[in-house]
């Protein structure tokens, strides 16, 4: 069943878009309207600095009661000991009753900046050490989140009789990999290499219990879930217990231009870059109601089964509002 989510803009407090009180009573809102099924945050150190989200994520998990409480993506994953995370996460999922949702990702690589550059190297690891640590971080808290008197001996991580407390609530405990293994990723919209792009649809077919992507048309999306399925049913698990997710902007104005330009300046800003115009209209819905009605059920029709949207305007609280009055019905 299709549904909605709440992005929560947790950068919006460093660079001036949204308070705190601002970000819990959005969330609350969001809850109150019936119209998202989870309510998310995003994730980094050095790199993008915002409220950290598994502090923030429980604070949420007081306000709200019934959205599921997520992170997309969790681009410190590779930086965070597996243990450490696995007592966090379980002990969010305990305060939440159940409603913890895990996205994890890869975190950018050295050239994307130098503020990430510095961040892996004051987390101690090296830039070609994220894909193994990710795919042995979740291998980990697989055994920790279900298992007793745990064990683990791999290239990064070695321990015995590990016993995590509180035990999390949702068992099993989904874990979902996020990733975009589309041209939008790599320079200005350079193709990137098919053995990178094979390498990460099998990771999620491999390890995840879902795949969140952005910036890909409802096609792209269709082709390169298309495949991850296949890759599932060679890996011998269920695709049908695969999950899928997009992580999208909306910035709703009659005059698509305006709001393609608004969100252009409000992610130049949240990211500390310069997109180019291709890459935000990639990311963001934008437009009339109608346009952005058109836009969010042509990614549904295409298999997405969840959307979670971020505010790209520096009105936050009113955007939602808009979203909620004049796109939203037209998906209940």
């Amino acid at each position: 069943m299709a549904s909605f989510g709440l992005t929560l803009a947790n950068r919006g407090v460093i660079i001036g878009a949204v308070t705190v009180p601002e970000l819990f009573d959005m969330a609350k809102r969001g809850e109150d309207s019936g119209a998202f099924s989870a309510v998310w945050v995003g994730d980094s150190l050095l790199a993008k600095p915002r409220l950290e989200s598994i502090a923030l994520l429980s604070a949420l998990a007081v306000v709200t009661k019934k959205v599921k409480l997520a992170v997309g993506c969790m681009a410190t994953f590779p930086h965070r000991h597996p243990a450490l995370l696995a007592q966090q996460w379980a002990s969010l999922d305990v305060i939440s009753g159940g409603r913890s949702w895990l996205a994890v990702c890869l975190g950018g690589p050295n050239e994307q900046s130098p503020a990430q550059a510095l961040e892996h190297k004051v987390m101690g690891i090296k830039d070609t050490e994220r894909v193994g640590r990710l795919e042995e971080g979740i291998v980990i808290l697989k055994k920790l989140f279900h298992e007793e008197k745990a064990s683990h001996k791999g290239r990064f991580y070695e321990f015995e009789g590990v016993t995590i407390q509180p035990r999390p609530v949702q068992n099993p405990l989904p874990i979902w990999i996020a990733s975009n293994p589309t041209g939008l990723t790599w320079k200005d919209g350079a193709s990137a290499p098919s053995p990178a792009v094979e390498k990460g649809l099998r990771r999620v077919a491999k390890y995840a219990d879902g795949w969140m992507t952005n910036k890909v048309t409802p096609e792209q999306f269709k082709s390169q879930w298309t495949r991850i399925l296949a890759m599932a049913k060679e890996e011998g698990r269920d695709p049908a217990k695969i999950g899928s997710s997009l992580y999208h902007n909306i910035t709703i104005n009659e005059n698509r231009q305006a709001a393609l330009d608004e969100s252009k300046a409000f992610l130049d800003k949240y990211y500390t870059s310069n997109f180019s115009m291709k890459f935000v209209e990639g990311f963001t819905t934008a437009g009339s109601p109608k346009q952005c009605i058109e836009e969010l059920r042509a990614y549904f029709a295409a298999g997405i089964e969840h959307i979670t949207l971020r505010m790209t305007s520096w009105d936050q609280k009113g955007q939602l509002k808009r979203f909620l009055d004049e796109v939203a019905p037209a998906f209940r």
